[in-house]
């Protein structure tokens, strides 16, 4: 895709404005590495075009591709240039909180993509012990309702299939109702009063959830009818 200009705008988004691209490089400056986790984060995307987008991205400097050592596959990481967008990344978000959230449809409340980010906002050093195990139950979903994350450590896993672990906190609800608690549109307290959400477990892990567990980077910005 090129526009003929010399802009720099039109520089960068010929480079950047591919569909796909700026949600692989928010996965990669959150963290991702690995291709099957990349693609976690973005469930709708082909591996064939998940593929082809990084190949890109690699031709332009923006990722750096290493042979995962002693096994099949790559990893991909981020390079200067590519860490230079997270503000604009940032930004980006926060104008979708302020003016896109309106935009939003029942078949957006990714339970994959919701779970990435629930692992991602684990905070190890707030939890007790040297294991914490948690399992979300999702009253809309018919495959897969049931989820756990295990943290060891500093290590946070995701489950689909029970992992034979004591549970330490219970959670209950759509995945509607948690996505919207983790993006600020709603909290723990308000849900569990409504009876949208069923928390169970410590009360000192229960009461304090944000704690261990915090809320989107854009959970405190209101929409723009409310400014």
């Amino acid at each position: 895709m090129e526009y003929g200009q010399f802009c720099p705008i039109a520089k960068a988004t010929e480079i950047l404005g591919e569909k796909w691209t700026l949600l692989i490089i928010r996965e990669l400056l959150m963290g991702g590495t690995r291709f099957s986790e990349l693609q976690r984060g973005l469930s709708l995307i082909s591996p064939t075009m998940l593929s082809k987008r990084l190949d890109s991205l690699e031709e332009h400097g923006l990722v750096m591709k290493k042979k995962i050592p002693n096994q099949k596959g790559y990893e991909y990481f981020p390079t200067k240039s590519c860490n230079e967008l997270l503000p604009i990344i940032k930004s980006l978000g926060d104008w979708g909180m302020r003016w896109a959230r309106s935009n939003l449809t029942e078949r957006d409340y990714d339970v994959q993509l919701l779970m990435l980010y629930l692992k991602r906002s684990i905070v190890p050093e707030n939890l007790a012990g040297n294991e914490t195990v948690v399992r979300f139950h999702f009253t809309d979903i018919k495959d897969y309702p049931d989820w756990w994350l295990v943290a060891r450590g500093e290590d946070v896993d995701i489950c689909v299939n029970d992992p034979g672990r004591d549970v330490d906190v219970y959670f209950t609800s759509s995945v509607k109702v948690m996505a919207d608690i983790w993006m600020g549109e709603s909290s723990y307290r308000k849900a569990v009063n409504e009876g949208l959400l069923k928390l169970v477990g410590p009360s000192a892990l229960t009461n304090n959830v944000t704690t261990w567990m915090e809320s989107s980077i854009f959970a405190d910005l209101a929409p723009a009818s409310e400014i």
